[in-house]
């Protein structure tokens, strides 16, 4: 097991988030926005900057957090967006020994909706291209119970891993998404549990209808009981952070301070390291 987390929610420059995994003590980085640009659309030469302040500072990347079928490409988008993203990250994550890339499985066009059962089908048939282009080039794509077909639910996970039949997809788990829509977070983790190879750590509570994040183990995404079951169950992979506290960025919620970005996300990881020593202990 190892600790990981979306950089970019402790500061915006690689030198920000490199220095909060050095407080934390973190070998391991998930990389999403370097001064507000993904790290799968950086251009060649800051990505170069990038690769050689990791390596001086001994830091490892656990995950590139992409943009592919994610809250902002709906599946009326054009997929040439998508597959020209992965084609681009690949090399990057091979050179940086990175395995994982995140992807979601495209919301549906909230001004020109399909029918559920094209929605469906469509974002299959995306799925299946990206898994293939994935499974060429040596990485694993990991769906996010998020935005997308394929998060709707469990049963919508799985029957999306199952369709598209690579080993080249499999789930990154998010503990907090679920309470955020609506769902229960431990019921979902059961039944997806079988192809989680990596796990994002959020929390939240609904309040008043609203989403309220808060540190992990204080809300409703059943954090404590999900880290443990995973650790009890010989659990490897990593446990990523994504706090939410200072800023979210698909709602373009902005920090008050970039001060106050840091330590949400120091404290945050403070947090996690609490639950998992604990259980270690029950284990």
């Amino acid at each position: 097991m190892f600790y990981s987390g979306i950089s970019d929610e402790a500061g915006k420059t690689i030198d920000k988030q490199i220095q909060a995994h050095n407080e934390l003590g973190w070998d391991y980085m998930e990389l999403r926005l370097i001064d507000g640009v993904n790290i799968t659309q950086v251009s060649e030469d800051i990505f170069e900057k990038i690769t050689e302040k990791l390596a001086f500072n001994k830091k490892k990347v656990s995950c590139f957090a992409s943009a592919i079928a994610n809250w902002s490409r709906p599946i009326t988008c054009d997929p040439t967006i998508d597959i020209e993203d992965l084609k681009r990250a690949i090399p990057r994550m091979h050179k940086l020994n990175t395995k994982f890339i995140r992807v979601m499985s495209y919301p549906n066009d909230p001004n020109h909706p399909l029918p559920e059962n094209e929605w469906r089908k469509e974002s299959i048939r995306r799925m299946k291209e990206l898994a293939k282009i994935a499974e060429d080039g040596g990485v694993i794509l990991v769906h996010e119970n998020c935005s997308g077909w394929g998060g709707l639910s469990a049963e919508n996970s799985n029957i999306l891993l199952g369709e598209v039949n690579s080993p080249a997809l499999k789930v990154v788990f998010d503990t907090g998404n679920p309470v955020t829509y609506g769902q229960d977070a431990w019921e979902y983790y059961l039944k997806v549990k079988k192809d989680i190879v990596y796990v994002h750590i959020k929390d939240a509570k609904k309040i008043n209808g609203q989403d309220v994040y808060c540190l992990c183990g204080d809300g409703d995404g059943y954090v404590k009981e999900i880290v443990y079951d995973l650790l009890k169950s010989g659990y490897d992979g990593g446990f990523s952070i994504e706090p939410h506290l200072a800023a979210v960025i698909h709602t373009g919620q902005q920090a008050e301070s970039e001060e106050h970005l840091y330590n949400s996300y120091i404290s945050y990881g403070r947090k996690l390291m609490e639950i998992v020593n604990d259980v270690l202990k029950r284990i």
